[in-house]
């Protein structure tokens, strides 16, 4: 289940972070991640005045989608089309111009309100559109309908992240919108994702073990799952907080959890490679039917059930999946080491701590320590790992 990076080409004149599209975006993912959060925080409890002339909330949540979102995506992307297509990968120069773009919408956007808005929204846009023609090529030459469909995700990712820039810039009021549907979408891309690797990786890591396991996946259950996630969050991006956007986020809640006993999560207790995907994935059902819920009961916040779905299901399920690809395809064992193990449990702390903390200011900043904690130490480890050329002299 790995994905080869093998090219007849030698790598020794290109750094080694610019080797492989992992390498530079899981690195600046978690980075983004761990520092982010904490400048939120700041700027939500008043100790620090950014400039800006838009709801704050737009910017914290334009940063964790389309910064910290959008990072985690490209990487692996990048790393898994060239497995797809039997392509080469992006390496070298042609990388470092795709990151450069993502550290100049980060710097524009970091600088709290200094620059004026139309130049933020400029350096912003130009990333994912970036990316998807880079994809393009080999994506389309190799003709597979199931890895095609990447492209328009990659567009609508775009469309919402428009909608955001548009509200920062005074045209119309869709900033909220444009977040839900960018949270929606990363979802979907887990829901697909998920579906392909965690079932293998699953039986292959258990196998080491010695246990033998055969995770079944239904097809006709997972586009099931699929189509009814793709509705609710085309509902909740056009009428968020409606009656037919919570009964379609309780249909996907039900669908998605039918698809959790054929992986059998309950044996990989003792392998955290597997159980952080498990249990992030676990937070797909959990979130969708908190956040149908919140459409009928009025006690229970939306925002509460967002972030379920955002720190809970997006949070470990991009840290889970960045550091089994980054040991794999560094030629490392896939054995974490322990820090890595303690950044999944404070990122799923604080994944429960912001979904179900009692003290709305107490919660948020206890969820905003724990993640930021989780995601350090995940910089911490993977730095050397992304910054250093593969201990086995392989390209990649």
């Amino acid at each position: 289940m790995l994905i080869s990076l093998d090219t007849p080409a030698a790598d020794d004149d290109v750094l080694p972070v610019l080797r492989a599209g992992y390498r530079p975006f899981f690195l600046l993912a978690g980075l983004e991640a761990a520092l982010m959060v904490p400048a939120w925080l700041l700027l939500w409890l008043g100790g620090h005045g950014f400039a800006l002339s838009y709801a704050p909330a737009l910017w914290h949540g334009h940063e964790m989608l389309f910064g910290f979102g959008s990072a985690t995506v490209a990487g692996f992307l990048l790393t898994a089309v060239p497995n797809w297509t039997g392509g080469a990968p992006l390496k070298g120069r042609p990388l470092l111009v795709l990151v450069t773009i993502w550290l100049a919408a980060r710097i524009a956007f970091d600088l709290g309100g200094l620059l004026p808005p139309i130049v933020a929204a400029t350096a912003a846009i130009a990333f994912l559109p970036s990316l998807a023609f880079v994809l393009a090529r080999p994506l389309i030459a190799a003709g597979k309908p199931r890895n095609l469909i990447f492209l328009p995700i990659l567009g609508l990712m775009t469309l919402s992240q428009a909608m955001v820039l548009a509200e920062m810039l005074g045209v119309g009021s869709l900033g909220r919108n444009g977040l839900l549907g960018g949270i929606f979408i990363l979802l979907l891309m887990i829901a697909i994702i998920g579906g392909r690797i965690i079932p293998g990786f699953t039986a292959n890591g258990l196998r080491v073990k010695g246990i033998v396991v055969q995770p079944k996946s239904h097809p006709g259950l997972e586009k099931a799952a699929i189509l009814s996630l793709a509705l609710a969050g085309l509902a909740w991006t056009i009428a968020p907080d409606s009656a037919p956007a919570g009964l379609l986020a309780l249909l996907a809640a039900l669908t998605n959890a039918a698809r959790l006993p054929g992986w059998q999560g309950w044996k990989t207790t003792g392998v955290p490679l597997l159980w952080v995907l498990h249990l992030g994935f676990a937070w797909l059902p959990l979130g969708l039917a908190l956040l149908g819920l919140s459409c009928f009961l009025p006690s229970l916040p939306m925002q509460n059930a967002l972030h379920g779905l955002t720190a809970g299901c997006i949070g470990l399920m991009t840290v889970g999946v960045m550091s089994r690809v980054a040991l794999g395809h560094s030629g490392r064992p896939l054995q974490p080491a322990r820090a890595t193990v303690a950044a999944y449990i404070l990122i799923a702390l604080a994944g429960l701590v912001r979904c179900f903390g009692i003290n709305d200011s107490l919660a948020l900043e206890l969820s905003g320590f724990l993640w930021s904690a989780g995601f350090l130490l995940f910089f911490a480890v993977y730095a050397p790992i992304c910054l250093r050329p593969r201990p086995d002299g392989r390209p990649g």
